[in-house]
């Protein structure tokens, strides 16, 4: 007897966002299995950001439904969605620059922690046990990203590349189900890329599945297994990144039908 088919891990249908006149986002739908790293390109302009904004609660769908491992995300608070398990990173890092490494990880486990308003107020013993377990799990984190050496120094002294690694990391203090990575390499040195390169891999191996939604092609090309490709909020193409690379649409959507005619041999 043939086993059920396994659900995916997130499900999107028909999501859309409109903003006046103009559709950001158009009627999409797509999934994602529980594993995968996909990516989301397009040009400037084509319904990237707005999709990731929408998924993690940061901006109100106008209609659409999505699940992560068969429960329904759609219209719950950017908090709640976290906790469900689907965290995001932002393109313009978030830390706090006058706190240690170590304790922006300890900030951004708070949510997940389990830890009551009650508890945090009378420094309970369940507070203590879950600052103890969020610290080690923080040092843990810094190390696999290639920070432990500033653990207890302010954020303030990292590069922009190293924030972005700090990010990662405190995406990983909640042990979400799905990261969210919106662009994590632009303006990023070429020797932190390989490394935030190295850390997703690492990541994903122990099972984390990532959607990343980035403008440096070759870097998701290189690292994703599928990639999706949106036009003014419409998905145009969805397969593995050999297929996307020679597909007339892409090429039409980031060059212009001329010169995608031309690099096609003519065709279409």
């Amino acid at each position: 007897m043939a086993s059920p088919p396994v659900p995916p891990l997130l499900e999107v249908r028909g999501l859309t966002k409109r903003y006046l006149g103009l559709t950001a986002v158009d009627d999409l739908s797509f999934s994602v299995e529980s594993g995968a790293i996909v990516g989301i390109i397009g040009p400037n302009g084509s319904g990237k950001s707005t999709t990731v904004d929408c998924l993690s609660g940061f901006t109100r769908a106008d209609h659409g439904r999505w699940f992560l491992e068969g429960r329904e995300l759609s219209g719950r608070s950017p908090s709640g969605i976290a906790r469900a398990g689907l965290i995001r990173t932002f393109q313009n890092v978030r830390a706090y620059d006058e706190m240690t490494l170590l304790d922006n990880l300890c900030v951004a486990s708070q949510e997940s922690d389990g830890v009551g308003w009650l508890e945090a107020l009378g420094r309970t013993a369940g507070l203590r046990r879950a600052e103890a377990a969020a610290r080690e799990r923080g040092r843990a984190l810094l190390a696999s990203v290639g920070l432990s050496e500033y653990a207890e120094a302010p954020a303030a002294i990292l590069s922009y590349g190293q924030r972005k690694l700090l990010s990662i990391a405190a995406s990983m203090m909640a042990r979400p189900k799905l990261i969210v990575l919106d662009e994590p390499v632009a303006g990023v040195n070429p020797t932190l890329i390989r490394g935030i390169d190295a850390v997703i891999r690492a990541l994903n191996a122990q099972g984390v599945s990532f959607i990343i939604i980035e403008h440096n092609v070759e870097f998701v090309m290189s690292l994703c297994r599928r990639v999706i490709v949106l036009e003014s909020g419409a998905r145009i193409a969805d397969g593995p990144p050999a297929l996307i690379r020679s597909d007339p649409r892409v090429l039409a959507a980031y060059l212009g039908k001329t010169r995608a005619s031309e690099l096609a041999g003519g065709r279409g």
